[in-house]
């Protein structure tokens, strides 16, 4: 096509008709993708730091998965807290029973004291029950019978009173509080003559052993759940720490420390024997529970703590990613207005370029008019 010439007019038109129907091409473009920069070769620095800006946000978005599930982490650590102090609770409710338990109604409370084959020397019989202390005044040789009868006719004491002597029939002195569950010691003057053996016989309460074995399936039910407080592998309760990043570098993290929160952790130990028995081991069992509520608690505190950090740093991440794909979009984003405005303005500049080439076109016609 290159013999063909054309004249100046026309060539000049048809220029410019070629330049809007390419930028008529390019506003198409930016209206059905919405983009003004599209490749690099729309503008490489729009093109490369939007890319940029967009990969930062992305890899934010993948933190912000991780973090997530520490926090999930975080509260099923929290479940467990909550789950302990209720538990606690319950135990330490049972060795406060167990502390009243001389005032239940269940039950009865009984010691033995075998006299057979024993020189019953003349001297006193103590019996204190209830923060009282009662003589009882023994004859030497005194006969089972006898001493039985010397302690139920003892103001105080006997069916009327706080405790009642009976015998077996084998030489046994047995003795029986009145009030279900009350707790009583034996002493005497000349305990070698009594059989005692250099030690006081204590009654048992049967509603303390009952207590005694509630409250170490409690700790058990403590050790169980506290290896139950786990998420995805990870359990704040057992001893395993967790680490959360916070950019992809992981120069930004914080590490949450884990604590062995089972009964032994606690400082808590099931209760063997007649423990419970002992005012004093119930006492102590108190101060101990006391103890391991206040850990509970101060530890829920500090995962407290911990999950606010999370929580504010989400915060901080989603509004990073909305700024940084916000940023990203002004780089390479098309006004829709303004390249609505540029497609009407071409399609009217087209439409006239064509309507101008027309008219050169018939200037270039006319010579025709010569040829008859």
């Amino acid at each position: 096509m290159s013999d063909i010439t054309l004249s100046a007019g026309i060539r000049q038109n048809l220029l410019s008709l070629q330049n809007t129907s390419a930028n008529l091409t390019t506003t198409q473009e930016h209206l059905a993708t919405g983009k003004k920069v599209n490749t690099a070769f729309d503008n490489p620095t729009s093109f490369f730091t939007s890319q940029s800006l967009t990969n930062r946000a992305s890899d934010l978005s993948s933190l912000l998965d991780q973090i997530g599930q520490a926090q999930q982490t975080l509260d099923a650590a929290n479940n467990g807290l909550t789950g302990l102090t209720s538990l606690l609770e319950q135990a330490l409710s049972t060795v406060q029973q167990a502390e009243q338990a001389s005032n239940d109604t269940a039950g009865s409370t009984t010691g033995t004291v075998n006299l057979t084959g024993n020189t019953l020397a003349a001297g006193t019989l103590l019996v204190a029950t209830g923060g009282t202390t009662y003589t009882v005044s023994i004859t030497s040789s005194a006969a089972v019978s006898t001493i039985e009868a010397d302690i139920n006719g003892t103001s105080g004491l006997g069916s009327s009173g706080a405790v009642t002597a009976t015998d077996d029939g084998s030489g046994h002195l047995i003795l029986t509080a009145n009030s279900p569950n009350t707790s009583f010691t034996l002493s005497g003057s000349e305990q070698s003559a009594f059989g005692l053996s250099g030690s006081a016989i204590t009654g048992t309460s049967s509603t303390r052993t009952t207590l005694q074995s509630n409250y170490n399936g409690l700790l058990t039910q403590i050790t169980q759940l506290a290896g139950d407080a786990s998420y995805n592998g990870v359990n704040l309760l057992n001893g395993n720490n967790l680490t959360v990043n916070f950019n992809p570098t992981g120069t930004s993290s914080l590490t949450i420390s884990g604590v062995t929160f089972n009964a032994t952790g606690l400082g808590l130990s099931n209760q063997t024997g007649s423990a419970f028995q002992s005012n004093s081991t119930l006492q102590s069992a108190v101060t101990t529970i006391n103890t391991a509520i206040t850990t509970v608690r101060a530890q829920t505190e500090t995962f407290g703590t911990n999950s606010g950090t999370i929580q504010t740093r989400q915060a901080f991440e989603q509004n990073m990613i909305n700024t940084l794909q916000t940023g990203a979009s002004d780089l390479v984003l098309a006004d829709q207005n303004q390249e609505s405005a540029n497609l009407l303005t071409l399609q009217t500049q087209q439409q006239l370029e064509i309507s101008a080439l027309s008219i050169a076109n018939q200037a270039n016609q006319s010579v025709l008019k010569l040829f008859p």
